[in-house]
């Protein structure tokens, strides 16, 4: 019983450490700036929905 515990820990340890690794594993300073103001154009080219 006791390895079969410890055997889901283990799992739910590699679970948290993926989607942490994922989360904060992107640019140290954000979005390049070619695509932030791509992506404003973009935002105020398309009409708002109604």
């Amino acid at each position: 019983m006791t390895l079969l515990l410890l055997e889901a820990l283990g799992a739910l340890l590699l679970l948290v450490f993926i989607v942490w690794w994922t989360m904060f594993s992107g640019r140290r300073k954000g979005e390049l700036p070619d695509a932030a103001e791509r992506e404003k154009q973009d935002k105020a080219a398309t009409p708002p929905r109604d």
